[in-house]
C-alpha cells in the first residue's frame, strides 16, 4: 500500500495525542471488523473547541486520520467541527488507499461522538445522530455518509 507523505508524517509524528483530564466532551467509536478504536477528548468553551486530543488503537491510517482530524477541528466552533467530513480528512492527508477510507469515517464519527457527549453534559439533545446507538459500527464499507 502506498501512503502519502502527509499520512506517513501524521502516523510517525501524530499531533494531539493523549487525553485531556478535564475534558468536557469525550467520544469513542469503534469498528468491530478491523478492531480500530478511537477516543476523542475535547475542551469546549464558548462553543469553541479550545483543545482536542485523541487516543487511537488501530492501524497507521487510523492514527493518521485521528491526528489530522484533531488538527482540522482545533480552534474551530462546534458547528464547523460538525461539518467536518471524512472526505475533508482524506483530502487533507492527500489521499488514502480505498481499503483505509473507513478509518477517516471513524475519525469523523469520533469527533461527532465527542460533540454529542458535550451536548448531553449540557442537558441538550445530541446533534449528529451518531450516538443514538453508542456501539456504532461500520461494516468497513466506504462511501460518503452525508
Amino acid at each position: 500500500m502506498i501512503y502519502s507523505e502527509k499520512v506517513m508524517d501524521h502516523f510517525t509524528n501524530p499531533r494531539n495525542v493523549g487525553e485531556i483530564p478535564d475534558a468536557n466532551a469525550v467520544g469513542e467509536v469503534g469498528n468491530a471488523k478491523c478492531g480500530d478504536i478511537m477516543r476523542m477528548y475535547m475542551k469546549i468553551e464558548d462553543n469553541i473547541i479550545k483543545d482536542v486530543k485523541f487516543k487511537t488503537f488501530g492501524c497507521g491510517a487510523a492514527i493518521a486520520t485521528s491526528s489530522m482530524a484533531t488538527e482540522l477541528v482545533k480552534g474551530k466552533t462546534i458547528d464547523e467541527a460538525l461539518k467536518l467530513t471524512n472526505k475533508a480528512v482524506v483530502e487533507a492527508l492527500e489521499g488514502l488507499p480505498d481499503v483505509k477510507i473507513h478509518c477517516s469515517v471513524l475519525a469523523e464519527e469520533a469527533i461527532k461522538a465527542a460533540i454529542d457527549d458535550y451536548y448531553k453534559r449540557q442537558g441538550l439533545e445530541p446533534v449528529s445522530g451518531i450516538s443514538e446507538n453508542s456501539d456504532h459500527h461500520h461494516d468497513g464499507h466506504s462511501g460518503d455518509e452525508e
